[in-house]
């Protein structure tokens, strides 16, 4: 992959899959902005990447609007846009619900990849189109029964993923997400030992597969990520179309 002349803007770029991502952009000719709330570590990776700290809350929209702006401030465009952030629940949210951390995983995790996409396609269509890439995970995909609100927040930015693909692709946009199964990063620090030896991606893994959607990723697609398994694009079934009526084409129906 040969991103010479490229600059891309990584959240939560201050370690695990972030900093991965960052360190894969950059050997591949990207200049990078990363952008975290820890910004000690944003500047620890971005000195070592060559690139530009951003410190920022990723749940206020204004702070993801100057994310964006200082990406073209600095390096004049933006082509490659990382929505990767994200937190876990430590609540079940089915028979205990803690508000606060309620709304905190809505803002991290889905708040943040609506806020973050649109600030940055103003910047995408100034540099002539690009792409974004939401961090979702397996669990977008399927059911995560220990954390239905993880869960939730996952199966919400696959759908908007799903949506905000086709919706941006004829401007040279392609929006698409990568969907890791469990992952060996500081999300699951604090449970890491009940895992045992159950196989998990390592961070570059992850990074590894954003390259291959950045190189062939298609507006919409959701990537799956699995140990042992070559990344590849999860292939969604189509609901059941209304009987007697015409098919619209953007929408997935199936025959039945």
């Amino acid at each position: 992959m040969d991103l010479s002349g490229k600059v891309a803007l990584v959240t939560g770029g201050a370690s695990g899959i972030g900093a991965a991502a960052v360190d894969r952009l950059v050997a591949a000719g990207a200049q990078v902005v990363v952008v975290d709330r820890d910004a000690d570590g944003a500047a620890a990776v971005a000195e070592r990447a060559g690139g530009l700290a951003h410190a920022a809350d990723v749940t206020d929209p204004a702070a993801m609007a100057a994310a964006v702006a200082a990406a073209e401030e600095r390096f004049g465009r933006l082509d490659i846009v990382l929505l990767n952030a994200g937190v876990t629940a430590g609540q079940s949210g089915v028979t205990d619900l803690d508000l606060d951390g309620y709304r905190r995983i809505l803002g991290v995790n889905l708040d943040h990849v609506v806020f973050g996409l649109n600030a940055a396609v103003p910047a995408l269509r100034r540099a002539g189109g690009g792409h974004v890439v939401a961090t979702a995970s397996l669990a977008g995909l399927i059911g995560l029964p220990g954390d239905a609100l993880y869960t939730a927040t996952k199966h919400a930015v696959v759908g908007y993923v799903r949506a905000a693909g086709p919706a941006l692709a004829g401007e040279g946009i392609r929006v698409t997400a990568v969907c890791p199964g469990f992952a060996d990063t500081p999300l699951i620090g604090n449970v890491r030992a009940q895992f045992g030896d159950f196989p998990l991606l390592g961070a570059d893994d992850v990074a590894a597969a954003v390259e291959q959607i950045l190189e062939r990723g298609e507006p919409g697609e959701c990537w799956y990520v699995q140990p042992g398994r070559e990344p590849a694009p999860y292939g969604f079934r189509g609901v059941p179309s209304p009987r007697g009526a015409g098919t619209p084409p953007e929408v997935g129906w199936q025959d039945a």
